[in-house]
């Protein structure tokens, strides 16, 4: 099963991509769920919403989406983790608005974090049974044997990461399912991803029982296009899209 869509919704240059140059940005939500069927949403790491806004986004979006939420950025990058009990508690709280939409919470760790494989399986074991977590670390101290058992203890996901065509983390897999964020392409134009990188993925997820992949490279809709694409290649490599059938094009 494979879910794919972008990090988040609301971009002003996606207009005429994806949403028609005369739509009221209220309903780009409903349209984005026309077209696909889960999206990564960056909004919550800014600024945590209230539950009431998570129900609003619920309502929102048609049956089976799945919103993945990006945790508060005052859990990762503040605390950097530390005494997270109340943070989690409040991201929990808020996202439980999207009932049974709540697709998995990313940790994106800070760049300057360096690798506190205690201090992560702390944060993950608050997590209510049932809730995915996926981990994104950037400081290279965290490619231990150590973390990967942790991931594997807890259930967790490594969030798989790619600039420019490669990855920039490993490919473990430490859960019976895979997240991947696509941040950055090489192909023109920038920030796009060609098909030879596309098909690559594509086969690195093809055997994966359930897979969530989000396109980061926003500008200029490069990640609707990049989306789109990359659901039609991970068909023909074997790896369905869920039953609700996606849309075969962006263009409103």
């Amino acid at each position: 099963m494979l879910w794919t869509g972008t990090s988040g919704w609301q971009y002003a240059d996606w207009r005429g991509v994806l949403y028609p140059p005369g739509l009221p940005q209220r309903r780009w939500l409903p349209r984005y769920g026309e077209v696909f069927t889960t999206v990564e949403n960056n909004n919550a790491f800014y600024r945590l919403p209230g539950r009431d806004t998570f129900e609003a986004w619920r309502e929102a979006t048609p049956p089976g989406f799945v919103m993945a939420v990006k945790a508060s950025r005052y859990l990762t990058h503040m605390k950097r983790l530390k005494d997270p009990e109340e943070p989690v508690e409040r991201l929990m709280n808020a996202a439980g608005g999207l009932g049974d939409k709540l697709g998995p919470v990313l940790l994106q760790l800070p760049p300057t974090l360096r690798a506190e494989p205690a201090r992560l399986e702390a944060c993950l074991a608050l997590f209510p049974a049932g809730v995915r977590v996926a981990v994104e670390p950037r400081h290279p101290s965290w490619w231990t044997g150590e973390t990967r058992a942790v991931l594997e203890r807890r259930g967790a996901a490594l969030c798989w990461a790619d600039r420019l065509g490669r990855p920039v983390t490993p490919l473990w897999r430490t859960a019976d399912w895979l997240y991947l964020r696509l941040h950055e392409g090489a192909a023109h134009p920038r920030p796009s991803y060609g098909d030879r990188a596309l098909s690559t993925w594509a086969g690195r997820v093809a055997g994966a029982a359930e897979a969530y992949v989000y396109f980061n490279n926003d500008p200029g809709g490069a990640a609707v296009r990049n989306a789109l694409r990359f659901k039609d290649l991970t068909e023909r490599a074997g790896s369905p899209e869920i039953s609700r059938r996606q849309s075969t094009s962006a263009r409103p």
